[in-house]
């Protein structure tokens, strides 16, 4: 689905499930190391699992029972060494190795019928004909509706070995007639990049929403355009990425930077320290260049901004981020469970660790986030300053002399507080009950058809007082009580949404964050920096 999409105002929890996956990856992971999971047998963990297993008073599933006792033992060292259950170890490397064999496409369960949403640039599906509003009937001549529908069953049904066939009978928008489509399950590129596309005449916008073995290729096909369609400067827009890979975050950082500039280095008690330096290669190591960051940006996001802030090649712009400096490596079982082990902990050019403390135990360290929101650091940059990690006086420097802070992140040079109209509580739910796709698709399909092409739509199309109080009635049926305070602070942010969803419907992700980024006061902070 859209969440490595990275919609601006998704709920706190989606967020915070896509930051995960940054922190579980290292540069390691990409050749994984393979351990066996048996243990001798005079082992006590053994040994108690077997007494479970064969004398306990009830039915215990053991192997899920091995990996809760094996996550307790990691998460007893720090709050990212984990165990992962083979589901989720193939969902986030698959997140992180550029793709999936399935039919590639994003859809949404509206009324008990699979809405196709969007459909993938050369995938199966986009090859096959399928376009965004088409409804999956039946799959393999078997209705393909009803309740029981979940995204775990679709999941199952849409992915499988390359090269073998699924029928989908569909009902298209313009058509009452089903057509039968005959697809072949195939590769599913999974591209980093969000969005990229000019903001002014002279200055590009490229949003990137994780570190994965295509980020820098992913980049350099990105930057080429825009280059064409005269790009001076840049912003980078890192805001909710959780991370990566290491040698991603590396990689990209050497696009910016002149030759043999260090941009990172890592070392643990049992990892020698390694250094990471710019070859020179970049495609971008002269222009001005801002990058947006947020308390969501994390691990290898934070790798990249640290290099530039202390480089002086960028100007950091957002809040202060997440405030991970742990390095993982991954070890998998023959199962496909894996663990991710902490091996290392890495340092920006000027020597700064900005891993925040977690003495205090994972429940405050997985907290600290929504502390920084009660003590009001969202909304006030002395506020961050005032916590007691960036007291005092600093030992870092940035080449230029500038001070800059370790333990607890990286502080951003131009400091933009939170939109407090744009995250209520009434925005969340429309977003996390996925009422603007619904609405588009209910209603708003025949108003995009007037439109040929997204910068079309985007200049021209407005969203009237009155079509909100229509959405407002629609959500009505969904979203039960909907607080009064909450639509009157937020109706600007919700006609901005729902014109985003629509252009992402019709032109996708660029054609998104385009229309959500035009009241975006952060980009415009950014826009001014590199002015």
């Amino acid at each position: 689905m859209k969440n490595s999409a990275g919609i601006v105002f998704r709920s706190i929890i989606l967020i915070l499930i896509g930051i995960t996956i940054g922190f579980f990856i290292s540069d390691n992971n990409i050749n994984n190391h393979n351990i066996g999971f048996t243990i001798g047998s005079s082992d006590k963990i053994t040994k108690v699992l077997n007494l479970v297993k064969n004398n306990y008073v009830d039915s215990v599933n053991v192997d899920s029972l091995q990996g809760v006792t094996v996550n307790n033992l990691l998460q007893g060292l720090d709050p990212h060494s984990l165990y992962l259950q083979p589901q989720r170890a193939q969902y986030i490397n698959e997140n992180l190795e550029g793709g999936f064999t399935g039919i590639g496409l994003e859809y949404q369960l509206l009324r008990d019928t699979l809405v196709i949403t969007t459909v993938y640039p050369d995938g199966p599906a986009a090859t096959a004909g399928l376009v965004a509003g088409d409804k999956i009937i039946k799959v393999n001549q078997k209705k393909f509706s009803g309740k029981r529908i979940t995204a775990e069953h679709v999941n199952d049904i849409f992915r499988g070995e390359s090269g073998s066939d699924i029928v989908l009978s569909v009902l298209t928008p313009a058509s009452s007639a089903i057509k039968a489509y005959h697809i072949k399950r195939g590769r599913v590129n999974l591209s980093s990049i969000d969005a990229a596309y000019m903001v002014t005449p002279d200055i590009g916008y490229i949003k990137i929403s994780k570190f994965a073995i295509t980020t820098d290729p992913d980049f350099r096909t990105a930057i080429s355009k825009l280059k064409t369609l005269g790009l001076k400067k840049l912003v980078l827009d890192i805001r909710e990425n959780g991370g990566g890979y290491l040698n991603a975050a590396t990689a990209l950082a050497d696009e910016f930077l002149r030759k043999n500039k260090l941009i990172v280095y890592t070392k643990g008690d049992h990892e020698e320290r390694k250094d990471y330096f710019s070859t020179d290669s970049g495609t971008f190591q002269d222009g001005k260049l801002a990058v947006i960051i947020d308390e969501y940006s994390a691990s290898a996001s934070e790798i990249l901004a640290g290099a530039l802030q202390d480089l002086d090649r960028a100007i950091i712009v957002g809040r202060r981020s997440f405030g991970k400096g742990l390095v993982q490596q991954q070890f998998s079982f023959p199962d496909g469970s894996a663990v991710n082990l902490t091996v290392a902990r890495y340092y920006t050019p000027s020597g700064r660790s900005i891993q925040k403390s977690y003495k205090d135990g994972i429940e405050t360290y997985h907290n600290e986030i929504a502390e920084r929101m009660r003590k009001g650091e969202f909304f006030s940059a002395q506020s961050n300053l005032n916590d007691s990690v960036f007291k005092g006086a600093s030992p870092y420097h940035t080449i230029s002399g500038k001070k800059v802070f370790s333990g607890g992140g990286i502080m951003p040079d131009v400091f933009v507080p939170q939109d407090s109209t744009a995250n209520t509580y009434l925005v969340q739910q429309l977003n996390s009950r996925q009422v603007f796709t619904a609405y588009v698709i209910d209603n708003l399909q025949p108003q995009l058809n007037k439109f040929t092409t997204a910068e079309e739509f985007i200049k021209q199309y407005t969203v009237s007082d009155d079509e909100l109080d229509r959405f407002i009635l629609y959500a009505s049926q969904t979203i039960k009580e909907i607080d009064s305070h909450d639509l009157l602070i937020s109706k600007p942010t919700i006609k901005t949404m729902l014109k985003a969803y629509a252009a992402h419907f019709k032109w996708g992700n660029d054609a998104y964050f385009e229309a959500i980024n035009s009241t975006d006061i952060t980009l415009q902070k950014a826009i001014a920096a590199v002015n």
